[in-house]
């Protein structure tokens, strides 16, 4: 696939028009879920749906981007790759292309949404008061959200004695796992189901109620060595090798032996509810980019910007952020076209075979 790095856009703006252009050419039915949230220069932001295929099908592939927001770069790419290459879809059987679950994170370059939530911490296991933070995050949140705008504070030099302290994985775990007791805070899952996830899955549970085998690919980037694709079977099969194998590709159904923790309210619940159906396979595809340390630094920065600074768009944090999630690497890039297609391709030969 040459040139393939070509399908990344500078902006979201961009992203969606070329995504929208690429749809209409692929003959897609759009449809479009208006947010209440603003782009940097005041443009409407949406989750934008390209749907290919039966109204009313019974096997769908779906395939989603930029849960994350400024991590949505990547999955868009895959998208617009995907739709220019053609997606023939058989009878009775739907693709469905989510594009950008979180445009305000992506038009904003923050990974969370307007409400600083973490969409990928914010479905919830069972009805009821979300839970709060660890004790352990309660302890470290002087440390990962400062009241103050970005500035040197040896953040490196203590990062490493907390490692020290308490074990690099129990730290990473206590951090990433999802919090929901501090508002301004890193990771936190929030405290009910925000306007973009409560009306994606009201569009699934109209649309999707006629499905009975299904497969979904969540694109994310960050986590992972330079580079490196992990492939995280979060929901339906229940033997991660042999649908590995089916696919040609190499699963693993336990975070933990990968990155080291586990998340809570994440994306798996919600597909969970559409129709309880086990025939639907989830896979998390991440893509590797820089040290833990490094991204992590990179989203309290960009989050002391956005709380206590000016928290504009042309700032440094931003442009850190978004290099930690979307490097400027040609090869890095061209390798995550590539794979995401060869994925998608997969998951859609198997679910429609």
């Amino acid at each position: 696939m040459s040139g393939a790095g070509g399908y990344f856009s500078p902006d979201y703006a961009t992203a969606r028009e070329r995504f929208l252009a690429a749809a209409q050419s692929a003959g897609a039915r759009l449809h479009t879920l208006a947010l209440d949230a603003r782009g940097p220069d005041g443009s409407p932001l949406s989750i934008d749906i390209a749907w290919l295929g039966a109204p009313a099908p019974s096997r769908v592939f779906l395939h989603s981007s930029g849960m994350h927001g400024v991590e949505g770069f990547a999955g868009s790419a895959i998208q617009l790759a995907l739709l220019e290459r053609g997606l023939p879809v058989p009878a009775e059987c739907a693709v469905l292309l989510v594009h950008v679950l979180n445009p305000y994170g992506m038009a904003w370059l923050r990974r969370v949404n307007e409400n600083n939530v973490d969409l990928n911490r914010n479905f919830p296991e069972a009805e009821g008061d979300p839970p709060a933070a660890s004790a352990r995050y309660r302890r470290l949140d002087a440390f990962l959200n400062p009241p103050t705008p970005p500035g040197a504070d040896l953040f490196f030099l203590r990062a490493v004695w907390l490692a020290l302290r308490f074990g690099f994985r129990p730290l990473q775990q206590a951090i990433v796992e999802g919090q929901y007791e501090f508002p301004r805070g890193l990771f936190f899952g929030g405290r009910e189901l925000q306007p973009g996830p409560s009306q994606y899955l009201a569009f699934l549970g109209t649309h999707l109620r006629s499905v009975k085998r299904g497969f979904a690919i969540d694109v994310h980037t960050g986590l992972g060595k330079w580079g490196q694709e992990l492939l995280f079977l979060r929901a339906g099969a229940r033997d991660a090798t042999a649908l590995g194998a089916k696919l040609g590709k190499t699963l693993t159904p336990d975070p933990e032996a990968d990155v080291g923790y586990n998340i809570r309210g994440g994306y798996a619940n919600a597909l969970r509810a559409i129709g309880g159906n086990p025939a639907l396979n989830l896979i998390t595809q991440e893509f590797g980019t820089y040290s833990a340390i490094r991204v992590l630094h990179a989203l309290r920065e960009e989050n002391r910007w956005h709380h206590w600074g000016a928290g504009g768009i042309a700032h440094s944090s931003k442009a850190r952020l978004k290099e930690m999630f979307c490097p400027e690497s040609r090869e890095w890039r061209e390798s995550v076209v590539e794979r995401g297609v060869s994925l998608a391709v997969a998951a859609m030969r198997y679910v429609f075979g």
